[in-house]
């Protein structure tokens, strides 16, 4: 999944930002839970482990995967028809249990905003196309 062009039937995967590096940094069991997770985005489903990330509306979801103790996060969106955006992947350390910090929930904000931009810009004309303007 990461790193390979879509085959036939699965939506390409768009890192925002730093999430695909910083996701790579997780640990390997870490980043094979997740990808394939992703995958299961790629072809349409949502795998169990996918949640709906609160705050952003409807299409966007998170992937926890707890390793040694830690909790691991990647946020996605699938709000975009035929792609799969990766928004941030994160080690989650919130000074307040259980709540993600505030820095986080800014930027999967301004990523989905960076998505929903990219989008626009690069399927605006085959958009075009299937209405017949």
């Amino acid at each position: 999944m990461v790193g390979k062009p879509p085959k036939e039937g699965e939506k390409p995967v768009h890192w925002i930002g730093t999430s695909k590096t910083d996701l790579l940094c997780f640990p390997a069991e870490v980043i094979s839970d997740m990808g394939y997770a992703l995958g299961v985005a790629q072809l349409g489903g949502k795998h169990p482990a996918a949640k709906p990330w609160k705050g952003e509306g409807p299409g966007v979801f998170e992937v926890v995967e707890s390793f040694d103790g830690e909790a691991y996060r990647a946020i996605y969106t699938v709000r975009f028809e035929g792609v799969v955006y990766v928004l941030h992947a994160f080690q989650k350390k919130s000074p307040s249990g259980i709540r993600t910090a505030q820095s986080d929930i800014d930027l999967v904000g301004q990523r989905l905003r960076r998505a929903r931009e990219h989008h626009e810009s690069n399927h605006q004309l085959s958009s075009w196309g299937k209405n017949g303007k």
